[in-house]
């Protein structure tokens, strides 16, 4: 009975109705009481304290008031009238304007009535007035209603003309709070809430949006917070739990002559003592027999790639083959050339398969990976295409893995029909073995969102740059300061260097944006005229084969300077492209900034940034650019930008899980999702199965979650 409540349709609550109901879940995804109940505030005005009329100052954002109205005049005539009422304590007088409403105002005032006023002061002619004030005429329940912590929620348009504003919802919740009594289950356990002092989640839910007192509310977040990290971390480490027991990974037992040999002869530089590190997990691993499920992170430059070969090269010493999946044509060209190059000098076959590849390619590629003699197959999301199947598929690697859903990577797993050679069926618990995966990504995570997005994956991080890598001076420049910025890029063309000069592209404004790359390209080329400098130019509105072409020449040296849209954001690596010249630098967000930032600093040479912008900069593009000055560090570059930005537009609306936080904030609750975590796992060490009576309510919580709730980020 207790679940059938909150499972009640919207329009049975007083005050919604068909219309309404149909708006609530059309507008804010409202369609029960449950979904009402938890549609949390996300602040409060503070009604505990009454101001007197001479206390007013221009800095207090609201004021509320208790006095009487004297007298009311309306002054002004068709759209410039309005109405003026004069209200008085006993400290003096101000002026209540109303502009709309005038005629409910007017009947709503009565003369020697004392009434509650709450609104925004505004200083007008050496006057204090408040434009259209909430207004309540004085009684028991209005002055208990006003003396507290207002809640606020977000609503639309639409729900306000359906009288759906702030004030209407929080009339909802008044009406749905007095019928929650005894009927919200606990979905903790009794040890949990003993053990973190946590108050009952029905007087939480009571308190998040009717506080009565701060204390109470602070007691309502917590409970509530950590509820919702402390669910999305055990359905997490579940999965993961459940991942590692039901399917097995093949055994790499062997590192033999493929490994050994580009070790010891054909290693570009030596290996970092990070990158030694993560090779050692990714081995135990896949040593283990269970499926491999790492998430490999490092910035830009810090040698990924060649972490992943190596790990390839096992899977190939153990009679596998491997798979490189980028998610554009650019990247996994770049991928196919450096592993190429690397393998040169040995006898493994690797190809590329892209939307571009040819038919006639195509059917060579589809028969060397049947019969085996392609080893290693790089490419985009044409690998998921059903023709495309492995003689013996046992390691999938995954480039900027946010850019793939869930359903596309799970794909990868169904292209060999290998069965474990290594394990016997009794360890193979489901009598499918799985190649093992490994996901990439050079876009630095802050360490909250790594737990929440991949908490149910292992983590490693090259966390250190290869030696003779030179820090990337950046420095920021505004309009005013472009001839001398043309001077040093004539400096170092003069030098022998190359230079990318990079516009923004939105797609909201790519006409815009389109014309502000071509007249730049025209300014660059009247700077820098032939004979003396050749430019190239490319953006994402040319021909596949026109912008291979550009930067083909650009890679081979043959034109110094490269006019780009951000389609150089990755995958072009040119060792001799020392300056990386950022325009409308304040239109481009953190993450890609620093991306940007490393397509230089890949040679001998010290490199540089230069971020020009215009004098107009936001608060929040100021902290960007001063942050990308300051420091090279992309995961603290990644702190700043969850910071500004939040988790869901640095992960995209793919995984729509983090957009699901009702209450928590992973910037603010850092330290709560630590703790959620660590009770999770201590809870599924003591009880996997989550079938101890202790636990019952934790299990019947989990199972309502799973079924509601889309699989957003495992890679099983």
């Amino acid at each position: 009975m207790q679940n059938n409540f909150l499972d009640t349709p919207i329009e049975y609550l007083k005050g919604v109705g068909p219309q309404r109901s149909d708006l609530l879940k059309k507008e804010l995804n409202i369609f029960t009481f449950n979904d009402l109940i938890t549609f949390y505030p996300f602040r409060y005005v503070d009604r505990t304290k009454f101001y007197k009329v001479k206390e007013i100052t221009v800095d207090l954002p609201y004021v509320q008031l208790r006095g009487k109205i004297t007298d009311v005049e309306i002054v002004g005539k068709n759209k410039g009238k309005r109405l003026i009422a004069h209200f008085n304590d006993e400290t003096g007088t101000i002026e209540l304007v109303w502009f709309q409403g005038i005629k409910w105002i007017t009947e709503k005032f009565k003369p020697n009535t004392e009434f509650i006023v709450f609104g925004k002061p505004t200083l007008f002619n050496n006057k204090f007035n408040i434009a259209h004030p909430e207004i309540e005429e004085v009684s028991d329940e209005n002055t208990r209603l006003a003396a507290a912590l207002q809640p606020v929620y977000n609503t639309t348009e639409k729900l306000k003309s359906r009288g759906l504003e702030s004030k209407g919802i929080l009339r909802l919740q008044k009406a749905l709070i007095p019928l929650i009594k005894n009927k919200i289950p606990e979905t903790l356990s009794s040890q949990i809430i003993n053990g973190l002092k946590l108050i009952s989640r029905e007087e939480a839910l009571k308190n998040i949006h009717l506080p009565e007192n701060p204390e109470l509310l602070k007691k309502a977040e917590l409970r509530l917070k950590f509820e919702e990290l402390f669910f999305i971390q055990l359905r997490l480490l579940k999965a993961k739990q459940i991942r590692q027991k039901t399917y097995s990974g093949f055994v790499f037992s062997t590192v033999g002559n493929y490994f050994n040999e580009f070790y010891n002869k054909h290693l570009p530089f030596q290996l970092t003592n990070a990158q030694k590190r993560v090779i050692k997990e990714i081995r135990n691993d896949m040593g283990s027999g269970k499926q491999m499920n790492r998430l490999l992170q490092g910035d830009v430059g810090s040698g990924k790639t060649l972490v992943a070969l190596m790990t390839i090269l096992i899977a190939l010493d153990n009679g596998y083959q491997a798979c490189l999946m980028a998610p554009t044509e650019i990247l996994s060209n770049q991928h196919f050339n450096t592993l190429s190059r690397l393998l040169k000098d040995m006898d493994i076959q690797v190809a590329l398969l892209t939307g571009s590849t040819k038919t006639s390619e195509r059917k060579q590629i589809h028969q060397g990976l049947q019969n085996g003699e392609i080893k290693i197959l790089v490419g985009t999301h044409a690998l998921l295409e059903d023709e495309v199947q492995f003689n013996n598929l046992g390691m999938v690697v995954i480039d900027e893995q946010h850019r793939f859903g869930v359903a596309q990577r799970a794909r990868m797993w169904k292209k060999t029909s290998s069965p474990s050679p290594t394990l016997p069926k009794s360890e193979n618990m489901s009598g499918a073995s799985l190649p093992h995966i490994l996901v990439m990504t050079a876009t630095p995570i802050p360490r909250t969102l790594a737990m929440t997005l991949y908490g149910d994956l292992d983590t490693s991080v090259i966390d250190e740059m290869p030696p003779g890598r030179k820090q990337i001076t950046t420095v920021h420049n505004f309009d005013s300061k472009r001839l001398r910025v043309f001077a040093f890029m004539k400096e170092q063309i003069k030098a022998g260097r190359q230079i990318y000069v990079v516009y923004p592209l939105i797609e909201e404004s790519e006409k815009l944006d389109l014309k502000n790359l071509m007249d730049g390209y025209e300014s660059i080329v009247r700077e820098f005229p032939l004979p003396q400098y050749r430019v190239s130019i490319v953006h994402g509105q040319m021909k596949s084969g026109d912008k291979d072409w550009e930067m083909q020449r650009f890679v081979k040296g043959e034109t110094q300077i490269m006019v780009a849209t951000t389609v150089i954001e990755v995958g072009v690596d040119v060792p001799n492209a020392t300056v990386m010249m950022i325009e409308n630098a304040e239109r481009f967000g953190l993450s890609q900034l620093h991306q940007l930032r490393g397509r230089v600093g890949r040679g001998d040479n010290q490199s540089f940034c230069i971020l020009m912008s215009s004098y107009k900069l936001s608060a929040d593009a100021k902290t960007r650019i001063d942050t990308m000055v300051r420091t090279n560090d992309g995961f603290e570059i990644a702190e700043v930008d969850l910071r500004l930005r939040g988790p869901g537009d640095i992960t995209g609306t793919q995984q729509s899980g983090i957009a699901d936080l009702h209450i928590a904030d992973l910037v603010k609750d850092a330290q709560l999702l630590q703790l959620a975590r660590d009770t999770a796992s201590k809870i599924l060490a003591d009880d996997a199965t989550l079938e101890k009576a202790e636990n019952l309510a934790i299990a019947l919580q989990l199972a309502n979650f799973n079924k509601n709730r889309p699989n957003w980020s495992r890679i099983s």
